[in-house]
């Protein structure tokens, strides 16, 4: 709702978009904390420009830094915390102020491998936890199948759907092991080389 398509009409629940939609949540590949703000400020952000009453949004803050594991951290700078806590607060700032769907756009990318795994286990526990609708954007497989019930897989520019592809499907009782993904992944995969494939000769 920031700004206005060139053509067409945005829609969210079969509704035009007229202005910002604060019933999305939206979180980029950089977590965006403002520097000088602790971190509580920084979560308290969104709850201060809705004119939030104070203890109100104090008391919401605190609960969602103690659901992403970061109590005790209230009075830190950004720059006092590693990469995955930044990120941990970023998603309690996005989470704060009860969005119903989550829009994602390479969340983790820039996360060291370990870390980015401990986020993704937590996402999906708060995705149940708070009933939420998530539209992840990545290029990591990997994560796709860890995380997605639903993988659509687009072409090369003009983008073009390639695969709209239910995860629930390839797993046994909803288990997510390596046996399991193998074939999902190969699948995702020989999608993706044949469209690059297709480039490289375009």
């Amino acid at each position: 709702g920031l700004l206005a398509p060139d053509a067409g009409v945005a829609s969210y629940a079969g509704e035009a978009i007229m202005g910002p939609n604060t019933r999305v949540g939206y979180l980029t590949q950089a977590d965006a904390l403002l520097p000088w703000r602790t971190i509580l400020g920084n979560v308290l952000l969104p709850l201060d420009v809705r004119g939030t009453p104070s203890a109100e949004k104090r008391e919401r803050a605190r609960a969602i830094l103690d659901k992403v594991g970061l109590s005790g951290f209230e009075r830190h700078f950004p720059s006092q915390l590693s990469g995955g806590m930044r990120k941990r607060a970023a998603l309690a700032r996005t989470l704060v102020y009860s969005p119903e769907t989550l829009l994602l756009d390479e969340p983790f990318g820039a996360l060291d491998a370990q870390t980015r795994l401990l986020m993704q286990e937590l996402l999906r526990d708060l995705v149940a936890e708070l009933n939420l609708t998530v539209l992840l954007v990545t290029h990591d497989l990997d994560e796709a199948v860890a995380l997605a019930d639903r993988i659509v897989v687009f072409s090369r520019r003009p983008a073009r759907v390639v695969a709209d592809i239910s995860v629930a499907q390839h797993f046994s009782s909803g288990a997510r092991g390596a046996a399991f993904a193998t074939p999902l992944h190969a699948k995702i995969w020989d999608l993706l080389s044949n469209e690059l494939g297709e480039g490289a000769h375009s």
